[in-house]
This record gives C-alpha cells, sequence and structure tokens, in this order.
C-alpha cells in the first residue's frame, strides 16, 4: 500500500520507516526539509509540500497525519479536505481530542472523505517495538487500511497468550484493535495516558519513599541507605509491579541514581486532564488519576525525586526533554 505522512518527527519518521521496512510504499512531507531528505535516504518519498503530497498518492489516497493534537492538525485536516477526493482516507495518529474526531468525522462524510483516529502508544522505540494501535473508524475502511496497521503493530512476540480468549478478535494480540466508530480509538488512548499518569506517579513516589529514607528527613537511628537502582533492576525480575515503564525507570537510575539531568518539572500533554474532563461528564470517580495529573501541576512550582523519576520515564519512553533550571 502507499500512503503519505504528515509529520516526520520522533514517531512520525519512525512510523514512516517501519512501514517501509514492512514492504509498503511512503511519502513524507514536514516543514523541516532535512527530515524529508532523511526518509527520501532510508527509501521514501519526499514531498515539498501537502499538495504535492496527495498528488504524488494514488487513488483512494490514504494520508496519516502525525502532528501535534490542537490547532496544527485541525488546520492540516481541513488543507487534505480540501485537495483529497472522495473515496479518500484521513488518518490522524496523534493524541487528539476524540470529541474532535467526532466532528471532523461529520464533516468530512459530507465530502465522501473516510476519516480513522489512531490512538498510537510505542514512543521513540516503536521502530523496533512496533506501536499499540488503537483505532475508531468506519469497519469497511478499518479493513481497508489493516495491510498498514499489521505492519505497525508489535505482533505476538514472545508474550505469553491468554487463556480463554478462543474465538476473539486476533488483531488485539498482534497489538492494534477496531475500537469503534470515528472517536473511539483516541477515546482508548486518552483512557490509557491517564493510566499511565497513575502507574507513573506510584512508581515515583515509590522511589522517592525509598531514597528518602537514608535522608536527614529520618532520625540517625532509623536512616536505611537503600541503593534505588538495585531495587528497580530486582523489581523488574519477576515482582508483580514489572513493567516497560519500570524497565525505563530501572535503565534511567542505574546510569544516575540521583537523575541529576533531569529537571523535575513535568509537563502534561493534554490526555490526562481530558480523561478527568470524561470522567467528570460520566460521573465516574478517577481519584489516582486525577491525583496524579495534579502531582504534575505541582511539579512545577516545587520539585521533588519524584518528578525527576517521572521526568526520566518520560524521557525514556517518548523522548520528551523537560528543560533543567
Amino acid at each position: 500500500m502507499h500512503i503519505g505522512l504528515i509529520g516526520l518527527g520522533r514517531m512520525g519518521a519512525n512510523i514512516a520507516r517501519r512501514l517501509l521496512r514492512g514492504g509498503h510504499a511512503v511519502t513524507g512531507y514536514d516543514r523541516a526539509e532535512a527530515a524529508v531528505a532523511a526518509l527520501r535516504a532510508d527509501g521514501g518519498g519526499g514531498a515539498a509540500s501537502v499538495a504535492e503530497l496527495v498528488q504524488a498518492l494514488p487513488a483512494p489516497r490514504v494520508v496519516w497525519v502525525m502532528l501535534p493534537a490542537g490547532a496544527v492538525t485541525q488546520a492540516t485536516v481541513d488543507e487534505l479536505a480540501g485537495l483529497m477526493q472522495a473515496g479518500d482516507v484521513i488518518i490522524d495518529g496523534g493524541n487528539t481530542m476524540y470529541k474532535d474526531d467526532m466532528r471532523r468525522a461529520r464533516d468530512l462524510a459530507g465530502r465522501g472523505i473516510e476519516y480513522v483516529d489512531v490512538g498510537t502508544s510505542g514512543g521513540v522505540w516503536g521502530l523496533e517495538r512496533g506501536y499499540c494501535m488503537m483505532i475508531g473508524g468506519e469497519k469497511k475502511v478499518v479493513d481497508y487500511l489493516d495491510p498498514i496497521f499489521a505492519c505497525l503493530a508489535p505482533g505476538l512476540g514472545d508474550i505469553p497468550r491468554t487463556p480463554g480468549r478462543e474465538g476473539s478478535d486476533p488483531r488485539a494480540e498482534q497489538g492494534y484493535i477496531h475500537a469503534g466508530p470515528a472517536g473511539a480509538g483516541h477515546f482508548v488512548k486518552m483512557v490509557h495516558n491517564g493510566i499511565e499518569y497513575g502507574l507513573m506517579q506510584a512508581y515515583a513516589e515509590g522511589f522517592d519513599l525509598l531514597r528518602s529514607k537514608g535522608t536527614d528527613a529520618v532520625p540517625e537511628d532509623q536512616r536505611l541507605s537503600i541503593n534505588v537502582a538495585d531495587v528497580a533492576e530486582v523489581w523488574r525480575r519477576g515482582s508483580v509491579v514489572s513493567s516497560w515503564l519500570l524497565d525505563l525507570t530501572a535503565i534511567a537510575l542505574a546510569r544516575d541514581a540521583e537523575l541529576s539531568t533531569f529537571s523535575g518539572e513535568v509537563a502534561d500533554s493534554g490526555e490526562g486532564r481530558w480523561t478527568i474532563d470524561a470522567a467528570v461528564e460520566q460521573a465516574v470517580p478517577v481519584p489516582v488519576l486525577a491525583g496524579a495529573l495534579f502531582a504534575r501541576f505541582r511539579s512545577r512550582q516545587e520539585h521533588t525525586y519524584a518528578d525527576k523519576v517521572l521526568s526520566a520515564m518520560r524521557f525514556g519512553f517518548g523522548g520528551h526533554i523537560e528543560k533543567k533550571d
């Protein structure tokens, strides 16, 4: 399949390269000419504008937009809508608000243009590991695009199969699902990121507690010098709290247990807030997720070791760099 990809940043470029490795054709566009040149060097095609990218694709055209959520993505979708024809497909793989997906799908349907939202998780590791994808859109369109999703997904790998899933949709085991109509993909990804906030906060607070046991905050006769890097490593192996987030934490602590290169000022990219908004709308209590979001707000006023752990995890999975004062 030949796909256009707009946005060749940390994730977009790797999505393009994974598709190329899987035998698909990719034409990319990015405002940074160097990113387009790099894709060409890897065997892809490049375009100097959105219009040129659309012209380079065979009908029905498929364009994947991988840009920051908000005005930039909306402007790009609007520009594509003016260039594409009935039967063409626009995919938004960024972290868009699911209500925007629902509106876009309705607006584009009047032009006969299909819209698919893909909540994409995998960060900077996705090129090698693959991407977990939560997809929203019409079934016939999602089925048509299945070769793309199957190529990007991590596959079954060495994870043990879940008992009792016989007869269930096999795509979930491969690392991607059709979650429902437009908006469903990004809604599931939104909740995923809200849970991510909670998991990260739990790890961060736990390691802060371990480290502080050896500080002046504890009476001298009760102090314990805990090697937090060793704790992270041993928890990775057989513990019920093992996870990829813990793996990333262990890597960061092994390099520098004080995490001195991290500021501890932890950003939030929007999905955490939207998750709490949805919880309020649906009257669903989410105290852990809400607390994790508020902890990030607090981190911008005063920084703790826990906040540095959060920063280290964010850098580990997504390459997010928070400025050090």
